[in-house]
Order: C-alpha cells, then sequence, then structure tokens
C-alpha cells in the first residue's frame, strides 16, 4: 500500500497514512472509539518531500498495514512547528472535511493571491496561532506582513482564510450585517472603526483564540497560506458552483 503524508491544520501535526486524500479526511472527521469527530483541515504532500527536520526515514517501517491487512489509518510524525518546517513547494491540495466526513478538495491557483479590493478584510488565521484579525491590507500584504523577519512579533509562515465582511468591508458603522453569522458585532464594527483611526497600523485583533470551527458559507476568496516571500492561493467556490458541483458537501457544511 501506498504512504501518504499530510500536514492537518485542526490540530498542527504531521501524519503519515495508508490512507489516499478523501478517505483520509473521513476517518479524521468521523473518527474511531478513541478519537473525536469535529471538522478537519489538511493539505496534503508531495510524495518526494524529504526533511532533516522530521523522522520520514523511519515511516516505511512504522507506517504498515494490520495483520487483518487492514490500512493504517495515521501514525503521528510530528505536532509542534510543523507548518513551520514544511516548505511551500513540497504543499499539494488544500482538503475540508466536515463533521460527517464529506472532504472537498481545493486545487493550488497559478499566480498567487489575488487582489480583492475593499477597505477592510477580514481574516481567521488557523496555523500556527488561529486569532480573528481585521485588516486593512489585502490576502498578499496581509502574508507578509505577519511573517516579515523585521517585525519582533511574527511567525516563519502563516496559514489563514479570507471571510466575508459584506457591506462592513466599505462602511463598518452603518452597514447593516445581513447574513453574517458573527458573535458579537459591535466589538467587530467597533474594531474596524479603531482600525480606520489609526494610521499606519495595518491589522487589529479582534478575537485572540477565536474556535476553529469555520462557517463555511462565510469565506470570501478562500484560503492562503505562506511566508515573507511566497503565498499559496486556494480558491473557494461559490455557493452556486457548491450547490450545483459538490451539493452533499455543500448541504454538509451547512447543517
Amino acid at each position: 500500500m501506498s504512504i501518504y503524508l499530510y500536514l492537518s491544520l485542526i490540530p498542527e501535526s504531521l501524519v503519515g497514512s495508508m490512507l489516499e486524500p478523501e478517505r483520509f479526511g473521513t476517518y479524521l472527521a468521523t473518527g474511531t472509539q478513541k478519537c473525536s469527530h469535529g471538522e478537519a483541515i489538511y493539505f496534503d504532500l508531495k510524495s518526494d518531500f524529504r526533511s532533516e527536520y522530521f523522522d520520514l526515514k523511519s515511516l516505511p517501517e512504522r507506517c504498515v498495514a494490520h495483520p487483518s491487512g487492514r490500512p493504517k489509518h495515521s501514525l503521528y510524525l510530528a505536532i509542534y512547528r510543523v507548518l513551520e518546517q514544511v516548505p511551500l513547494e513540497a504543499i499539494k491540495s488544500l482538503w475540508l472535511a466536515t463533521r460527517d466526513g464529506r472532504v472537498l478538495e481545493l486545487k493550488q491557483a497559478t499566480g498567487g493571491a489575488p487582489e480583492l479590493g475593499g477597505k477592510y478584510h477580514l481574516y481567521q488565521e488557523l496555523c500556527p496561532v488561529h486569532p480573528l484579525i481585521v485588516s486593512t491590507l489585502e490576502p498578499g500584504g496581509f502574508c507578509r506582513f505577519m511573517t516579515d523577519p523585521s517585525r519582533p512579533v511574527r511567525v516563519p509562515k502563516v496559514c489563514f482564510v479570507d471571510m466575508d465582511l459584506a457591506d462592513l468591508a466599505e462602511d463598518p458603522m452603518t452597514a447593516r450585517t445581513r447574513y453574517l453569522p458573527y458573535a458579537n458585532f459591535d466589538h467587530l464594527r467597533q474594531c474596524l472603526a479603531q482600525l480606520s483611526g489609526q494610521e499606519g497600523k495595518p491589522t487589529k485583533t479582534v478575537n485572540r483564540t477565536q474556535p476553529l470551527e469555520l462557517p463555511y458559507r462565510c469565506i470570501k476568496s478562500g484560503f492562503y497560506v505562506g511566508d515573507a516571500e511566497r503565498v499559496l492561493y486556494f480558491p473557494f467556490p461559490s455557493h452556486g458552483e457548491l450547490d450545483a458541483e459538490w451539493h452533499d458537501w455543500w448541504r454538509s457544511a451547512n447543517v
């Protein structure tokens, strides 16, 4: 059987498995008798990925099928500083698994991060930290800002998702919130107002420890992972595309 490597974001870990990406997501989400259920977000890595930081040489000996022939579901290889040590060149697709094990693949876009427009943006960081942030920076600029080696507080790499602000992206104080399900809208408005009133400050923390359960219907452009030099972009399909082409996943994601 083939062995796959996965960079899981919830929680951050490097995992070896004999399950191909879709089956692996179903396993992570629905679990076994010793595993809890929940959403799963993970990257699959290229088969030629090599590392001196992780112990991959012993993987063929440790990731083996059970005596019954059942494949090895997961072998945890690291649970600390994983994203930092995985080169961006090793990342393939991003996979999203719902609570009941429906899995959606997001492929990398060519050309890097897009320019979205709008005065303000809302970013949910996923790894290695997970605050909820409002910013005046476009996704590429936000990634570079968060990983800038010259800043006293930074991360080597960051993975985040761009969330919808609807009309608040242009008018945070008086615009209607419409369909957005975010908690504590008054606080969100205040953060956006403070951002607009502080020249030279491109970010404002809304929540330092935001729970990592994404309202998928509020994802705007997609997911990003990068460092100070490069950003990978994984576009999220439109609601119409999801309903037409991935209906079962979309329905499960909104339960």
